[in-house]
């Protein structure tokens, strides 16, 4: 269940432009958006653990398809090994991150309202919040490309997107599972294009996407491009990565230990759970640092 927003007409440019760091992506007005982006389990109906695929491979209790719950799921909507997860290992579990969609979602329906107390609007409910996470995740890469632009018209359209985002993410929920997404997508997809050439990514890893347990150790990979990287197990300890960017890069069990990534692009929540790091481990101001790595 390792969700990847793919954005699969994401173009390599091979021009080497002039290096520009990232500024603070809060530095601009719509910081105080992020706030909806944080996740609120309390407030959800435990969506995130019955409405998607699950794979035990992937670090989760065992194979679930969609719209099953998970052994675990509490009639309250808590998980009863949560308190067990590292333990367990459930990486996917431990990992995953649904942007605020899942209390979003919650409180699009009346008040007592959902799949368990009305399995009949089950399947309804599920659609709702597997399009809020993408509108969410859509926002989310916005935000900090608003913050990136540097350019009066690039920012123009990134403000209407987000704005569109804002707009569809409001409809009543019947409306919001008729809406074709297709157009948003492609939108977001050119102009996060567009920042990540304008900031001079050297794109000097898009030759060749799967860099699996590869050792970059220490290395200088600033302003590389590792967008939509297989990077499972990639060691990055102490390597130089001011402007690299990881849009939809596969990091699970990254290395990321003595590394400063806060001036990195693009990087999600998820992402960050997935990945080993330390106390020195430095992280982007929207991200939080995981309480797994409080021993490291």
């Amino acid at each position: 269940m390792y969700v990847l927003m793919c954005f699969s007409s994401m173009i390599n440019f091979h021009v080497k432009r002039e290096r520009k760091l990232p500024k603070q992506v809060r530095n601009n007005k719509y910081s105080s958006r992020d706030d909806e982006l944080k996740i609120d389990c309390g407030k959800c109906s435990g969506l995130c653990c019955v409405a998607l695929y699950c794979a035990k491979s992937d670090g989760f209790p065992s194979d679930k398809p969609a719209g099953k719950p998970c052994e675990y799921l509490l009639n309250d909507f808590r998980c009863a090994i949560h308190h067990e997860l590292k333990e367990r290992k459930m990486k996917g579990c431990l990992a995953y991150d649904c942007f605020g969609a899942g209390q979003k979602a919650t409180r699009s329906f009346p008040q007592g309202v959902n799949w368990m107390t009305k399995p009949s609007d089950a399947d309804e409910i599920f659609a709702v919040f597997r399009i809020l996470f993408q509108m969410h995740q859509y926002l989310w890469y916005l935000l900090e490309a608003v913050g990136l632009a540097d350019d009066e018209n690039t920012t123009r359209e990134i403000e209407r997107l987000i704005d569109e985002n804002e707009r569809i993410t409001g409809l009543d929920v019947r409306r919001l599972v008729e809406v074709d997404l297709g157009g948003y997508k492609s939108n977001v997809d050119r102009w996060l294009k567009e920042v990540s050439f304008k900031r001079g990514s050297d794109r000097r890893e898009s030759k060749n996407k799967n860099v699996l347990g590869k050792n970059f150790k220490g290395a200088n990979l600033e302003d590389g491009d590792f967008t939509m990287s297989l990077m499972i197990a990639a060691n990055l300890k102490g390597c130089k990565l001011d402007g690299a960017n990881f849009l939809g890069a596969d990091l699970r069990d990254a290395n990321i230990k003595n590394t400063d990534l806060s001036k990195c692009l693009f990087l999600t929540q998820m992402q960050i759970n997935s990945v080993i790091g330390n106390k020195q481990t430095n992280l982007p101001l929207r991200l939080v640092r995981p309480t797994s790595w409080d021993d490291q």
